[in-house]
């Protein structure tokens, strides 16, 4: 029934002890006894000191004692008879006599204050509780007597004690243990009669004001306290709305509030509590102002019942009733000054606060009391926001916080409009706001901002609702904008608007630690069409639904804005484009116009009253639904028409108005009749009363409309009737008082709160969907960063730029690294990227260095020193999401590198730590290619770098000038900056870079590039070249680092080097450390990558095309790279570019004093007993080989074992076709030998070459080996054509240019040509007469044989320094004879009596005769013919 339960478990509030205060044993009655006997004492010592008390006991037993003193001596004579327990006596008993005299009104003020005390005393005794008989009884006499108190004032400091003794007494009585039997009437009353004495006290002592002031709020906090422990009161009976104005509360008027009259006499003599003040009591004001209706009140009964929740709903009313004293003032920014006392208002204020405090979310469980906090309590809070008073704005702005806090699923709209109408109109000062409203202002929004939970609900609730301003967006702007100092030093304004800003983010970056967002972000899309104002959600608690439907309804708004700005530029097209959206259907219906219409905020008002007033069919229906939008349930028709109004311009034309007027009468009509007979006199009404409006307040109309001219115009329009006087009065007096603004204001950015927006947001409020709660999660915190990120970056950013304090820095920072967290986990890389930039900016790095000594003035810098660490920490956490950050990045990293701020070998320990320990090598790990270690660097030599470095270059200062030792500040200045250096942890960038997002990474190698420039032709500065140096040792880091996703980074890296390779005429240290550093590549890479080693190799085309000075410059150091490259990799060598690439790079060498040897041990790696020749590879290390056999930059020895590795080289020819023959079919086999024969004519083909060589030894050892691969190829199946070719293009072609070289040369290039033609000729003849057989088949065999002929004749002939040599006139005869011998045996050479002749053997013959005539006849004797086939024969 709304009162206070009593369970065993709630115990009143208890009393804070006092002095004397204790409690008493149950076992020892007498000593309770004791002390009402001292009290009844005290109170009799008193009273005897007065005259007219005193003389009474000396007159004798003839004459009586008064009343009040023998009921004293009574209770002193019975007080030590009692022989139960305490609680068993009813203390109407002992508390009677004391209560006579406070009633009594003989009695002076000591006297009363005595048994006010004797009473208080009694009181905090704990001896009246649940327990004690009657104690119901009891408390209502004690609150009766208390609150009726009457005596003689004799001076004015006694009276002062009696008043602040009764508050004390009544503050007892609530906190006593039995206060809960005290009824709602009681209560009410010890209320008012404590308000009474507060208001009394203002003409009194500051003591007794600031008691009073103590007790009630002491009071209000003991009853709404209790609230939460008050049973649900949805069930409360009241009476029937017609009550008598009588009894306003249904409480009669012994006890309403400000009704007890106390007696009191004249001024001088007597005294009561005042009740003539003009502060209202609870009995006034019930009537909740602005709703139109009474109240409804509490039945009597509940009255009378123990106290709950009816007693603090007329507490609570009365609190707000004391803010009415401005009720009829405007509420706008024209009432910005008002002026009234504003202790009242600030008590009743601190009060309500407490009774917020203490009821908490409770409050919403009682109807009656959360809608006089929805309506009155707002309607004021609003009101009185405007104050020009602080500290009733502070006040204002506590309580919203704690309703906030407790209630805000109850007061959604009017957050909204509080937010609207009061914060952000304060907190600027473009709206007249004075800077301490402004302060206050901005210091009660931080506080909200510092609620995790409040911006995120602001967003989802209004932000993301289409019939709610963007609250949410506009405190953000605020905010960031109040952060601005705009040609003005930094002030605390400044640092309070950022404090709240930082709030916001870092609420954002503490939910993703929370519980991280595991959803991927979906951006909205409306597929087809569905009414937008009809979009709902299943389950407002659940965020599996409400945060899509908000993120649905965030994307409907935003689009509608949109459609508002088309439609004022060009209706029809706004109207087209929010079809396209599927926001209006294909085919326009009026009800989707209007509510666009209705919700769309930003709409041209001018062209919506043009659009409604239309007279065309659509217009006229877009107009009925527009006026059905409209909630005009109890409303008065002056407000419905303001409201109608407020929503467009009311078209100029009579027509138009007409028709807009009929629409809005018609839906008032049909939701308010009142006392309206029909829809026209609605209509007649309302055209009156726009007549009315611009005659009262139209400036050129002089003669102004009256009362009586109003009502007279108004006769007979009700149904024939006239309508109520009183009614048109009302009408009459709103409009006089309050112009309805046909013109509506469309500049304002927050609309002022009057009573007609007032009464549709309570109307409002009671249809707007549930206020959701949002959780620790962030599943709103992606859009709502995207709308409040740059804004915030910058504003932190200019406060970082503006602050001197580290305080300002730090809270910066955090601000900074919040803004980081949140982009990174949403992957906002845009703002990250923004971050970035800003940051770069204050490390002082990026700037054109004006410091003689920069180092020094960055470790005095502590701005620059924590935006470098800053930069470098969300470059090692967030290094994922950056993406053009990069460069910016890396030009600070740069500028360290030019001080020497950075660690000698941060590139190559990027690459190097990771990598050697794993990497299996031969003999020595590998060196690092990027330093100088191993080899002398061509280019400038680099300065000290390094932390040491840098360090010693400070002690030294000047080399020049003498040597002056640093002060103390400039080391600790030096201290500062290394340490900064150290603590940004830059060499983790690139050691982590293995685990950064593939986006990132390439965004990090293009920055590299971007950073090192475009090489040039001629010569760069010395520091442009360092700088380019540094960038590629970064990026050859990162690329080793990143072996497994080299395929992301490669053409980059493959195109920056080809870039340098192919620019640089001369040496220098940046081809050096691209050309080893692209082997290195190479190198680490081979192993893990062979779908990437035609690419890898192919790469190493670029040395080739190096300039022929740098090629010469770095020639040896690339072949031991390379060798290294072939040592290491050769298994993973597999393609025939590779080797090709490989080859040419040895190849180069052998004409390389240095290199050739490095060269050739390289190549005698791969073709030492075919251990790493493949078919793939055969010829080009054949080729290479041929070079070095050719190559006289060493010992002929050389180039003999290159020849020995050429004819060894046979062996893996005769293995792999035997391999072929086993392995594969016929077909494949035949294609392998065929291979393998073409293979094999390359090689000796090379030998040829080198069988031309002007060394004696080397040309002789060529042959050697030429016949040994001619004749050594048993094994494999040599297809008699490619014999043929053999012959043509090697065995002739070598004889043919020996004998050529023999006659053109002189001895001294060619020594001893007569052995090498010995040895070619008996290389031809050895070789014919092998492949005797397979050659005789063929039909071309006549062709070759005369070849070998017509050769053995030139060489016959041949002239050797201008004769004959003697060997080959013996040696051709011989071979020739031989030859012959065995063609004979072999069938190949006989006569033949075919028909037609026989064409080889006369041929033969024929050439032979030339050669030695007499060889026929020896050869065959049997024959008869003769050399020239005639067929005669000599004889004998």
């Amino acid at each position: 029934m709304g009162r206070l339960k009593l369970q065993p478990g709630i115990k009143s509030i208890e009393e804070e002890p006092e002095e004397f205060e204790t409690t008493i044993s149950e076992k020892d009655k007498a000593a309770l006894g004791c002390m009402i006997n001292t009290e009844i004492g005290a109170v009799l010592a008193v009273m005897r000191r007065n005259v007219r008390w005193g003389g009474r006991y000396m007159s004798g037993d003839d004459q009586l004692e008064h009343s009040l003193i023998q009921s004293l001596k009574s209770l002193r004579r019975q007080i030590f008879s009692y022989q139960h327990a305490w609680h068993t006596v009813n203390p109407t008993v002992y508390l009677q006599p004391f209560l006579d005299v406070i009633r009594s009104d003989e009695t002076g003020a000591p006297i009363t204050g005595v048994a006010l005390s004797s009473l208080y005393k009694i009181l905090t005794l704990d001896v009246l509780d649940l327990n004690t008989v009657n104690v119901e009884d009891a408390m209502h006499l004690v609150v009766d007597a208390v609150t009726s108190c009457r005596f003689e004032v004799t001076d004015p400091a006694s009276e002062e004690v009696v008043l602040m003794k009764i508050l004390q007494v009544l503050l007892a009585c609530m906190k006593s243990k039995a206060s809960v039997m005290l009824s709602n009437q009681h209560v009410c009353t010890i209320v008012n009669t404590c308000f009474r004495v507060v208001h009394q006290a203002g003409s009194k002592g500051e003591l007794l004001q600031r008691m009073a002031r103590y007790t009630m709020h002491e009071l209000v906090r003991c009853i709404f306290s209790h609230l939460p422990d008050v049973g649900n009161s949805e069930n409360v009976y009241f009476n029937g709305n017609n009550i008598d104005k009588q009894e306003v509360s249904g409480i009669p008027v012994d006890y309403t509030f400000g009704a007890k009259q106390m007696e009191n006499g004249n001024s001088n003599s007597n005294s009561e509590l005042d009740s003539q003040s003009s502060v209202p009591g609870m009995d006034e004001n019930i009537v909740v102002p602005g709703n139109g209706k009474d109240t409804v009140p509490y039945d009597l009964n509940l009255m009378t019942e123990p106290y709950g929740v009816p007693c603090m709903v007329e507490i609570f009313h009365f609190l707000c009733s004391l803010l009415n004293v401005v009720e009829h003032m405007a509420i706008g920014p024209r009432a910005n000054t008002i002026s009234f006392d504003e202790d009242v208002p600030l008590f009743a204020l601190s009060l309500i606060n407490s009774a917020i405090e203490l009821g908490g979310t409770a409050i919403s469980r009682h109807p009656r009391l959360l809608s006089l906090i929805q309506d009155e309590l707002f309607r004021n809070l609003m009101q009185f926001g405007l104050s020009t008073s602080p500290l009733i704005l502070s006040m204002i702005c506590s309580i919203v916080l704690n309703l906030y806090h407790h209630l805000r699923t109850e007061l959604k709209l009017q957050l909204e409009a509080f937010f609207s109408c009061v914060i952000l109109r304060l907190a600027q000062s473009k709206y007249g706001a004075s800077y301490q409203q402004q302060e206050v202002a901005m210091e009660a929004l931080v506080d909200f901002c510092r609620l995790k939970s409040f911006m995120v609900e602001m967003y989802a609730n209004l932000d993301c609702d289409i019939t709610c301003s963007n609250i949410f967006e506009d405190l953000a702007s605020l905010l960031s904008k109040s952060a601005f100092p705009v040609n003005c030093p930094l002030s605390a304004m400044h640092i309070l608007a950022l404090d709240g800003l930082i709030a916001v983010i870092q609420g954002m970056a503490e939910r993703i630690s929370n519980a991280p967002v595991n959803y991927e972000f979906t951006p909205v899309c409306l597929e087809e069409y569905t009414p937008f104002w009809m979009v709902k959600c299943e389950n407002y608690n659940d965020p599996e639904h409400w945060v899509p439907f908000v993120r649905r309804r965030k994307y409907i708004k935003k689009r509608l804005m949109i459609g508002a700005d088309h439609f004022n530029r060009d209706p029809k097209k706004g109207l087209e484009f929010l079809q396209g959206t599927h926001l209006l259907p294909d085919k326009l219906d009026p009800q989707s116009v209007a509510c666009f219409f209705r919700y769309t905020a930003g709409l041209d008002k001018n062209l919506v009253g043009d659009f409604l007033g239309n007279h065309d069919e659509f217009c006229v229906q877009v107009l009925h639904e527009f006026a059905g939008t409209f909630d005009f349930q109890d409303m008065n028709l002056d407000t419905a028409l303001r409201l109608f109004l407020e929503t467009f311009r009311l078209p100029g034309e009579s027509q138009k108005i007409q028709r807009v007027l009929e629409a809005f009468s018609e839906r008032y009509y049909e939701q308010s009749p009142l006392i309206l007979a029909n829809k026209d006199a609605a209509l007649l009404l309302s055209y009156s009363l726009i007549m009315l409006n611009t005659d009262q307040h139209n400036v050129q109309v002089k003669k102004k409309m009256t009362e009586d001219d109003f009502i007279k115009n108004n006769r007979h329009i009700n149904g024939g009737n006239d309508l109520p006087r009183d009614f048109l009065c009302e009408l009459y007096d709103s409009i006089c008082k309050n112009e309805i603004r046909t013109i509506p204001d469309q500049s304002a950015a927050f609309p002022e709160m009057n009573p007609s927006r007032w009464i549709d947001l309570m109307h409002k409020s009671k249809k707007t969907a549930p206020f959701i709660l949002s959780d620790s999660r962030s599943h709103l915190d992606r859009d709502m960063f995207a709308v409040m990120s740059g804004p915030t970056i910058a504003a932190i950013s200019v406060v970082f730029d503006h602050a001197e304090v580290e305080d300002v820095f730090q809270t910066c920072i955090d601000g900074f690294l919040a803004v980081a967290k949140i982009s990174a986990c949403h992957h906002l890389e845009d703002v990250l990227d923004d971050l970035v930039v800003s940051l770069c900016k204050f490390t002082t790095l990026l700037n054109p260095s004006s410091a003689e000594e920069p180092v020094l003035a960055f470790g005095d810098d502590a701005k620059a020193r924590m935006a470098t660490i800053t930069v470098f920490t969300i470059a090692n956490r967030y290094g994922d999401f950056i993406r053009a950050g990069w460069r910016n990045i890396l030009d600070c990293i740069l500028k360290l590198h030019k001080l020497g701020l950075l660690p000698a070998r941060v590139a190559s320990d990027a690459a190097d730590d990771s990598e050697l320990s794993s990497e299996p090598g031969h003999g020595k790990p590998l060196t690092n290619s990027l330093s100088s270690s191993h080899m002398p660097s061509i280019g400038t030599p680099r300065r000290s770098s390094g932390l040491m470095g840098r360090f010693s270059q400070l002690l030294s200062l000047d080399t020049e000038e003498p040597r002056l030792q640093p002060t103390e500040q400039q080391l600790a200045a030096h201290q500062r900056t290394l340490q900064t250096i150290q603590k940004c942890h830059i060499d983790s960038i690139f050691t982590e870079s293995k685990f950064l997002q593939s986006d990132s990474l390439l965004h990090l190698a293009r920055a590299l590039i971007w950073a090192a420039g475009r090489p040039q032709k001629g010569n760069n500065s010395p520091e442009d070249e360092d700088t380019a140096v540094f960038c590629l040792e970064l990026l050859i880091a990162i690329t080793l680092n990143n072996r497994d996703r080299i395929v992301i980074l490669w053409q980059w890296v493959y195109e920056h080097i080809a870039g340098i390779v192919q620019t640089t005429v001369m040496p220098c240290a940046l081809v050096e450390k691209a050309v080893f550093g692209l082997l290195r590549i190479c190198q680490r890479l081979l192993p893990y990558k062979e779908n990437l080693a035609d690419d890898l190799l192919r790469s190493l085309q670029l040395v080739l095309k190096l300039d022929a000075r740098v090629a010469d410059a770095y020639c040896e150091q690339i072949t031991q790279e390379v060798s290294r490259l072939v040592k290491a990799n050769a298994n993973h060598i597999r393609s025939q570019m590779g080797w090709r690439t490989i080859t040419s790079l040895l190849s180069i060498t052998a004409r390389h004093p240095e290199a050739s040897e490095v060269g050739f041990d390289a190549l005698l790696f791969i073709m030492s007993d075919g251990a790493n020749l493949i078919p793939t590879n055969f010829i080009t290390c054949v080729d290479a080989a041929r070079q070095f056999a050719e190559s006289r930059v060493a010992h002929a020895d050389r180039s003999v074992r290159a020849l020995d590795l050429m004819s060894g080289s046979i062996v893996c020819l005769t293995q792999w076709a035997h391999e072929a023959q086993e392995a594969m079919g016929e077909t494949d086999s035949a294609k392998t030998c065929q291979d393998i024969g073409d293979m094999w004519l390359r090689l000796v083909q090379s030998l040829r070459k080198v069988c031309l060589d002007q060394r004696e030894e080397v040309r002789n050892h060529a042959l050697t080996a030429l016949e040994m691969c001619l004749t050594g190829v048993d094994q494999v199946n040599i297809q008699p054509g490619v014999w043929l070719q053999c012959f043509d293009m090697v065995i002739f072609t070598v004889l043919d240019d020996l004998l050529e070289i023999s006659q053109g040369h002189s001895q001294k290039d060619f020594r001893n040509m007569e052995g090498t033609l010995v040895l070619g000729l008996k290389l031809l003849s050895k070789v014919f007469l092998q492949m005797l057989p397979e050659l005789s088949q063929v039909t071309t065999f006549c062709k070759l044989w005369l070849g070998v002929l017509s050769r053995m004749e030139k060489y016959l002939k041949v002239k050797v320094r201008g004769k004959k040599n003697e060997k080959l006139q013996e040696l051709v005869p011989e071979l020739l004879k031989n030859t012959l011998i065995v063609m004979k045996n072999k069938g190949v050479l006989a006569q033949r009596s075919a028909l037609g002749g026989d064409s080889l053997w006369e041929l033969t013959w024929l050439h032979v005769n030339n050669i030695a005539p007499l060889i026929q006849s020896q050869v065959f004797p049997d024959e008869n013919g003769n050399g020239n086939g005639t067929g005669t024969e000599e004889s004998g």
